[in-house]
């Protein structure tokens, strides 16, 4: 049921947990109040996982605590778990939100003009709002409009940008940023949410203390890169460089940048100042890695060495062995400095029971 349904409302829970127990009647209430609203199963699904009893599908979504209200699109999870009021209202209006329609529509050419230009901006030109092309566009924009402005506009008003038929276009942000234009077809909702998603959600994202958790809950590590604010060229290098060394690990590594100044506490871990920016490391969520060299950026496969070490445990074990030797005698134990790399600084983020949060740390800078 939750595959085919336009929205899909997951609670997953554990029997043993009290918070799971309270949550029950609530959720079922809610459930009903919307039922109501959308009695037809393709439109909501309200569901839920016993973790214990199906580990399987907890670990498959990295539950790790209960209970996890998460939201599914046309069967595909959404990033950002619901984390409002555990109430029945505060429950209802969520999916009645959800439900609305994430895409503005146009009644005239002159309102594209006039679009926030410090935004990202999808435009689909559409000869009609019932078909194919439109329904595949409407699905890509309910997944991705928390990334993204979606505007449309259909017939008469939209025909001089459909010369050749429908057509949908990618304005970056910026007063002078070119246009790019989606060259796939429109009908192939995988093709064109690839597309959107690479426009939409930028390959090296900022880390603020607002969005800190929510990055966190991604569950991958994190390769971080710490530069003043106005340094813009250490950014374009890093960019430059993830683009051009990492791209096949997108889904093993949150690729990231970090103000050096509000993220002084981190950089603490670290043995670092701001001073001592840019600076690149590797959060496991259980210790921090530093780049040894900010300069050795563009050596060819430099980069994606360190964060193949992070993988392989090589990291890990160098920080507490030395180098890996290249050959150890039978029985010569290999020594063991007995520290230990520094912690995480985003550990306390990382979903677990203990849920103190690196955002308290900003009070103490």
């Amino acid at each position: 049921l939750a595959d085919n349904a336009d929205v899909a409302l997951v609670n997953f829970y554990a029997d043993w947990c009290r918070f799971s127990q309270m949550l029950h009647p609530i959720f079922e209430e809610a459930s009903n109040v919307i039922k109501e609203e959308y009695p037809d199963k393709s439109q909501v699904v309200f569901a839920r996982v016993d973790c214990d009893q199906h580990s399987d599908i907890a670990q498959r979504y990295r539950i790790s605590k209960y209970p996890t209200l998460k939201l599914f699109r046309n069967g595909m999870m959404m990033k950002r778990e619901y984390r409002g009021q555990r109430s029945v209202t505060a429950i209802a209006d969520y999916i009645r939100q959800q439900k609305s329609n994430p895409i503005r529509e146009v009644q005239d050419l002159e309102e594209i003009n006039s679009l926030d230009r410090s935004r990202r901006n999808i435009v689909g030109y559409f000869e009609q709002k019932d078909s194919d092309n439109y329904r595949t566009f409407e699905r890509v924009a309910n997944i991705l409009h928390d990334d993204c402005v979606f505007v449309s506009a259909f017939g008469a008003i939209s025909k001089a940008e459909r010369f050749s038929g429908d057509n949908v276009i990618y304005k970056p942000p910026g007063e002078n940023a070119p246009d790019m234009v989606y060259l796939g077809s429109l009908t192939n909702f995988d093709l064109i949410y690839a597309w959107t998603q690479d426009k939409c959600v930028p390959l090296v994202r900022e880390i603020t203390f607002e969005n800190g958790e929510e990055l966190t809950e991604e569950g991958l590590p994190f390769l971080i890169l710490f530069h003043m604010k106005d340094d813009l060229e250490s950014l374009e290098k890093f960019q430059q460089e993830v683009a051009r060394q990492l791209i096949s690990e997108k889904g093993t590594i949150n690729f990231l940048h970090a103000d050096c100044d509000k993220f002084r506490h981190p950089l603490l871990h670290i043995q670092k100042t701001p001073a001592d920016c840019p600076v690149i490391a590797i959060d496991s969520f259980r210790h921090m890695y530093v780049f040894p060299d900010f300069s050795d950026l563009s050596v060819p496969g430099k980069l994606k060495q360190f964060v193949l070490d992070l993988h392989s445990g090589k990291l890990h074990r160098e920080f507490h062995h030395g180098p890996d030797p290249t050959d150890v005698a039978p029985g010569q134990p290999i020594q063991d400095l007995a520290s230990s790399p520094p912690e995480s600084s985003f550990q306390k983020l990382a979903p677990s029971e203990h849920r103190y949060t690196l955002l308290r740390e900003k009070d103490e800078l």
